[in-house]
């Protein structure tokens, strides 16, 4: 499968599939590149939650505001907690949590709209960002899974939402961004019983191989796949990326491989209106 994810410019990577023949919609994944960060943030850090210097994440948020064409008054954040709160947000959540976390939409780890002008953002360092769209019906979403919202099912969940807005399922698009691989995502008993019990009649060797006594490597972004085609999301219309945000060093920051010492790259998705396309 070709991977879907493309390294347009230095900062971020975009998903070229969802913009064909869609002059508006923005879309992608940033790296570590192209920012003013030091340290062990170098250098495009997006999180302010990791002690940086807020001065330097403000200031790589503008160079990516810059690039999209998208300013940051028009975005919006969440203080994600690892759960499976999903939140429709309109233009009165514009600049939320872009500058501060006080302002951040509390407990949250997926959000959608259908307003126009708005951007979607949400902070990785190895957890799976899901993309949603649906063109017919102008609605874009995002969510964080890791471990724990994928057993929560926060993908579903999601799709879920959408269809009781009256979507339908053969509309909706699902894009699996970059994400740790399961080389470097080994796991114990107590996680790998939460994601069996999430996929009741899925073949465990599906998603996961055991690589010692009570040692698994997990395959986060496979377990988001299924559970996906579970919630009816066709097969067709899920795109999933092979990039590893742990094996990929030059491209990404990654909580395991840096030992929680690292920056947060970011998942953006929104639909511009006249006066921004």
């Amino acid at each position: 499968m070709t991977e879907p994810f493309v390294l347009e410019k230095e900062q971020a990577l975009s998903l070229p599939a969802w913009k064909e023949n869609t002059s508006n919609l923005i879309v992608g994944f940033t790296t570590k590149n192209g920012g003013v960060s030091e340290g062990q943030f170098s250098t495009l850090n997006m999180g302010l939650h990791v002690n940086d210097s807020v001065e330097a994440v403000c200031k790589n948020k503008e160079i990516l505001a810059s690039l999209l064409n998208m300013p940051t008054d028009n975005w919006v954040g969440c203080d994600q907690t690892h759960e499976d709160k999903i939140i429709k947000v309109n233009s009165h959540d514009k600049g939320k949590g872009v500058y501060s976390y006080n302002t951040a939409l509390a407990g949250t780890d997926g959000i959608y709209t259908d307003c126009e002008d708005m951007l979607l953002t949400l902070c990785f360092a190895d957890c799976v960002p899901l993309y949603f769209y649906s063109k017919a019906h102008s609605l874009v979403g995002i969510a964080h899974a890791g471990w724990k919202g994928t057993v929560k099912n926060i993908g579903g969940n999601m799709i879920n939402r959408w269809l009781e807005e009256g979507v339908n399922i053969d509309a909706i698009q699902v894009a699996i961004g970059p994400a740790i691989s399961p080389q470097a995502y080994i796991v114990d008993d107590y996680v790998v019983k939460r994601v069996m019990d999430a996929l009741p009649g899925v073949e465990m060797g599906t998603y996961m191989a055991e690589v010692s006594d009570g040692q698994y490597a997990l395959d986060l972004k496979r377990v988001n796949y299924e559970l996906l085609l579970k919630a009816g999301v066709k097969e067709n219309n899920i795109l999933c990326s092979s990039f590893c945000t742990s094996s990929d060093e030059s491209l990404f920051f990654s909580h395991r491989r840096d030992k929680g010492k690292t920056g947060r790259m970011m998942s953006f998705i929104g639909l511009k209106g006249a006066d921004l396309a």
